[in-house]
C-alpha cells in the first residue's frame, strides 16, 4: 500500500530515521525506506557510497526519465533474492531533508536507481513486482520459503 505523507518533522520522524540508519548500516544496504521498518510514511534514506553522502528524503517526488536499463538488484526486505530489474536510467527527485529544507537532485547513475528502488517501497512496490518471469522462476523456492514464513 502507498505510504502516507509526513505532516511534521518531529521526534517520531527523527527517531525513525535513526532506526533506519542503524538497520541499513547493519545490513550494508544502499538505502532503506520507512515501510521496511513497518512505518507507512513517505521517508527513505540512501547510504553513503563512494562520493555520495547519506541523504534523507522526506515526502519525495520522483521523476524517472531516459532509456530503460537492466540492472541486477536485491532488497533488504527480500534477503537472498536478486533479479534483473528494468528502470529508467535517470531521475530527478525533490524532497525535504531532516531539517525540513527542500532540495532537488538529478542523477543518471547508481543514485537514480537507488532512489527509484526506495521510492517503490513508498508506493507499495517490491522488486518481485518488477522482476522478469525468468527471475521469478529462478527465485521461486526462496520466494515460496518467504511466503511460508509469513514474509
Amino acid at each position: 500500500m502507498k505510504a502516507k505523507s509526513v505532516a511534521a518533522i518531529d521526534d517520531f520522524v527523527r527517531d525513525l530515521v535513526a532506526d533506519m540508519r542503524r538497520v541499513a548500516s547493519e545490513l550494508d544496504g544502499a538505502g532503506i525506506a520507512a515501510p521496511q521498518l513497518g512505518e507507512s510514511v513517505r521517508i527513505f534514506l540512501t547510504c553513503a557510497r563512494e562520493e555520495e553522502p547519506e541523504r534523507v528524503f522526506i515526502n519525495p517526488v520522483l521523476d524517472a526519465t531516459g532509456a530503460v536499463c537492466p540492472h541486477d538488484e536485491g532488497c533488504l526486505s527480500l534477503p537472498d533474492i536478486r533479479g534483473t530489474i528494468l528502470r529508467p536510467g535517470a531521475a530527478r527527485i525533490r524532497a525535504l531533508d531532516l531539517e525540513g529544507n527542500e532540495f532537488t537532485l538529478e542523477s543518471d547513475g547508481f543514485p537514480a536507481r537507488v532512489w527509484q528502488h526506495e521510492y517503490d517501497h513508498l508506493e507499495g512496490v517490491l522488486i518481485i513486482d518488477r522482476m522478469r518471469p525468468i527471475d521469478k522462476l529462478a527465485n521461486r523456492r526462496a520466494l515460496r520459503d518467504l511466503e511460508r514464513a509469513g514474509g
